[in-house]
């Protein structure tokens, strides 16, 4: 059971890094360092649902590093 737990964390952990990736905007590095001036807007389509998917792994991630914890 422990083993399992741990494999499903690395596999989410993966996901959640992907995920995060993928979320990046802006170019190059000038957005990395708070250039692009660009507005505040919307998440629409897939940004939507990437975010959503995002917030979803990340609860998922902690509650099974709780869950290892109590093993």
């Amino acid at each position: 059971m422990n083993q399992t737990l741990l494999i499903i964390q690395s596999v989410i952990a993966v996901l959640l890094i992907i995920f995060i990736i993928l979320q990046q905007r802006g170019t190059a590095l000038g957005s990395a360092f708070g250039g692009g001036g660009e507005a505040y807007s919307t998440r629409r389509g897939i940004e939507k649902y990437l975010y959503w998917a995002t917030i979803i792994l990340g609860i998922a991630f902690i509650a099974l590093s709780i869950a290892n914890l109590a093993k």
